[in-house]
């Protein structure tokens, strides 16, 4: 392996580890060779063990890997190393499939066409449609959790903010509280997170993809908010601020008298601000952006959950008919409900406990 601080991955023979891929807080990839088969994999590893958060984002992030790994648009799961005894769990390694760079490098370290952001848009949105056919919001879409290989396929990653989408079940545990603060990096969140913490749907996940289309058009994050008053600022002095009719889509009547606390702002025009933008001009010069790309991404960037696309609808836009494909656009046959993570009402889990529950859920799952 090659690379400045040493790796250390306590696994068998069977991998033999190549590079380090990426590193986060709780976690790092690295890519490897499943020696029996010659294919190329990537391995990510856990230490979910210093936070009850981190291993319960851990639970969440197995399960549901497991439950989606088949679609094209999805992450592929293929293992998650056995543990050998529960005395010397101390690590998760999951083993997915390998994908060489993410859309956050390649917005940034080249030109992208308007026939791969086509590409790319329409692919993220399939998955996302199979993703919430499940009941699933993923809460966390951005430009580096979304892969890319060679042939320009996208493959959505990182469950494990991700909740079972139920609009008559009310999530009490403190977990679920916890997790919702930290839920999608602040400049892909939409405004209905930051304004009401629990009313919110799918349509979240639809914000984030207007924000990451902004963000290849530009070359720059639309919002690159401070802290969320900062998030919020920004998001009105794009979108202008609110009508009386899409307020009355903001639940919280503190979050209301906030809102109408701000200063007014008129909504920019979004071809003239996209064409003018100079960091747009540094990358692309002065080549128009398609239209008709503007105009899905202004709807997936409305104010009022109501007014977005959802998935299905958002690929029958035009900027996508000629991919297009209602029959090959694979839903999920299973909705899931709360219950599937099973921990979700529980707020008194200790350490151990989850530490149990996760050794159990991998050993049944590597039986």
């Amino acid at each position: 392996m090659t690379n400045q601080r040493p790796v250390v991955f306590h696994i068998d023979k069977t991998y033999q580890l190549r590079q380090k891929l990426g590193e986060g807080a709780y976690g790092v990839v690295c890519s490897a060779v499943h020696r029996p088969t010659g294919i190329k994999v990537a391995i990510k590893k856990i230490e979910p063990f210093s936070k009850n958060l981190v291993c319960l984002r851990t639970i969440r992030e197995l399960k549901l890997l497991n439950f989606f790994s088949q679609h094209e648009n999805i992450i592929g799961f293929y293992d998650v190393l056995r543990p050998r005894s529960l005395d010397t769990f101390h690590e998760v390694y999951l083993v997915q499939e390998f994908m060489p760079t993410d859309l956050h490098k390649l917005i940034y370290s080249q030109v992208v066409s308007d026939q791969h952001i086509k590409y790319f848009v329409y692919q993220i949105i399939r998955g996302l449609k199979a993703i919430h056919s499940a009941n699933v919001i993923h809460r966390d879409l951005k430009p580096s959790n979304i892969l890319v290989n060679y042939n320009c396929d996208v493959k959505i990653c990182d469950f494990g903010l991700a909740r079972i989408h139920s609009p008559n079940h009310k999530y009490s545990s403190l977990f679920e509280s916890k997790l919702t603060e930290y839920v999608a990096t602040r400049w892909y969140r939409a405004p209905e997170i930051m304004l009401s913490q629990s009313s919110y749907s799918t349509a979240i996940d639809l914000w984030s993809v207007g924000c990451i289309m902004a963000e290849i058009f530009l070359c720059s994050p639309l919002f690159p908010g401070k802290d969320y008053k900062h998030q919020l600022m920004l998001i009105f002095e794009f979108l202008g601020t609110p009508t009386a009719e899409e307020l009355d889509s903001v639940k919280s009547s503190r979050a209301r008298d906030y809102i109408k606390s701000l200063p007014c702002y008129d909504a920019v025009h979004i071809a003239d601000y996209f064409s003018h933008h100079p960091r747009r001009i540094a990358r692309y010069g002065y080549e128009p952006i398609n239209s008709a790309g503007l105009d899905l991404m202004e709807k997936l960037l409305s104010f009022d959950p109501s007014d977005r696309p959802d998935a299905t609808e958002a690929l029958t836009h035009e900027y996508l008919e000629e991919y297009h494909d209602e029959n090959d656009e694979p839903v999920s046959d299973t909705l899931l409900v709360p219950e599937f993570f099973d921990l979700e009402e529980k707020n008194t889990l200790s350490m151990p406990f989850l530490r149990k529950h996760l050794y159990d859920q991998i050993m049944y799952m590597t039986r």
